[in-house]
């Protein structure tokens, strides 16, 4: 039986989540509405921490869009790790019951035999854009494609913990101003094939308003919940990683969902391995390459309610059919470019989502709650030594020896592998679209 959705009683935490929105309204004075409502600054039942209550009826538009045998292959092909579905989802002959909120159910028809019918969403695959004049020279053209630098970097880059130093004076590595660099440099190769390109984030500040003392009173009452004392070094960083390891990127999906609306996000990343101490970091001899797109749901991420309306909303959008096999030829041209072999996970939480080994099925924050296609990147190792030698060079034109070979800057490097990926899907997608009119009706 479904745990029932138990509606908070308790008034005095409710109280006290409004006049916290209230004292954050004055301290900021910001014009603008609220970025959260006085629910989401308290814990309930069988929802994310600062999540917005999922809105099932905006669902409803996908009803009849979607063949029952498309929908059970999605649903345990890439969605869910075993099993795990089976916890919220019930499949019948022409109908699905999910589990939505509490006790309730949402009703999905499938499409009857020989219905086709485009399901409604904001972004457009490669099929579906106009036609353009010069596919060779402009691949991209009539393409939005938003670039999300991950992280944040600056003076924030510590408390994210993406940040280290080999020696006191010595070049600082902070992922955040790397991932921005490589999100400028690509922003105009982009442009260049045709695209029109937005940054999510274009500075070294957060996109939300908020700051970690305003998350106060949710971390304290988290830390109640985990029998932890609510104070001091605990509370600090619980007030830290609600702002910017979650609601930061909350707001980011905001503006991509609700302001930019793209046809494919790209989620700019560095991996890194554990460095230790981050002002005495260990440099390591690993290096590698892999891509992330949507998947890959545990029975645990299943039982929270906002997860399975995100899951349902990019499995009835068709979402991964454009995903895949971008995914694919970012990650080929990437790995021609960097020269990188994949990283290969070992635990659950991802797998293989094709034959290869470079793009994984693993279900994120940012590329489960960006509703169109996201590419989620991650190539190199920042704490491997000749990476370490490519940041210390800086950004450059051409090719320079650095760690003994000669090479291209580390950002264009990145940014030249996956704009020739794009360039390469889109342009065969559309030409094969151009030759076939039929397929680019929606």
């Amino acid at each position: 039986m479904p745990r029932p959705h138990l509606r908070p009683a308790l008034p005095l935490l409710a109280a006290a989540a409004v006049l916290a929105l209230l004292i954050i309204w004055l301290r900021r004075g910001d014009p603008g509405p609220p970025e959260l409502d006085a629910s989401q600054l308290t814990l309930r039942p069988g929802l994310s921490a600062l999540a917005p209550a999922p809105d099932w009826a905006a669902l409803e538009r996908y009803q009849g869009t979607i063949p029952r045998a498309v929908f059970l292959d999605q649903l345990r092909r890439v969605y869910s790790e075993g099993d795990a579905w089976r916890t919220s989802v019930e499949v019948y002959g022409e109908h699905a019951e999910i589990h939505a909120g509490g006790d309730t159910r949402w009703r999905l028809r499938f499409a009857g035999p020989g219905a086709t019918r485009t399901p409604d969403r904001y972004w457009r695959g490669a099929a579906e854009l106009p036609a353009a004049d010069d596919l060779a020279a402009r691949p991209l053209e009539g393409l939005h494609v938003a670039i999300d630098p991950g992280h944040i970097g600056g003076r924030w880059a510590k408390m994210e913990e993406r940040w280290y130093q080999i020696e006191e004076g010595g070049v600082e590595v902070k992922e955040g101003e790397l991932t921005l660099a490589t999100a400028r440099v690509l922003e105009g190769k982009l442009a260049e094939l045709g695209a029109e390109v937005s940054l999510v984030r274009g500075g070294l500040e957060p996109v939300t308003r908020l700051r970690p003392p305003d998350f106060e009173a949710l971390a304290t009452e988290i830390l109640k919940r985990r029998g932890e004392a609510p104070g001091g070094e605990a509370l600090r960083k619980e007030m830290e990683i609600l702002f910017y390891r979650r609601h930061e990127i909350r707001r980011r999906a905001w503006l991509v969902n609700e302001r930019l609306r793209p046809d494919l996000v790209l989620c700019l990343h560095y991996n890194a391995s554990s460095w230790g101490d981050p002002e005495n970091p260990r440099l390591g001899s690993r290096n590698d390459l892999h891509l992330l797109i949507n998947g890959t749901y545990s029975a645990g991420e299943f039982r929270l309610e906002d997860n399975r309306f995100h899951l349902f909303t990019r499995l009835l959008q068709r979402t991964h059919d454009e995903e895949l096999p971008l995914a694919l030829a970012v990650a080929g041209a990437m790995a021609e470019e960097t020269g990188l072999p994949p990283y290969i996970y070992t635990t659950p939480n991802a797998q293989r989502a094709s034959d290869g080994d470079y793009v994984w099925a693993r279900n994120l924050l940012a590329n489960r709650i960006y509703h169109c296609p996201v590419l989620f990147l991650e190539p190199y190792i920042m704490n491997n030594r000749e990476v370490y030698a490519r940041v210390a060079a800086g950004d450059y034109e051409g090719r320079r020896e650095v760690a003994g070979e000669m090479r291209k800057s580390l950002v264009r490097e990145y940014a030249d592998g996956v704009a020739e990926g794009l360039r390469r899907y889109y342009r065969e997608v559309r030409q094969k679209a151009a030759r076939e009119p039929s397929s680019n009706t929606p």
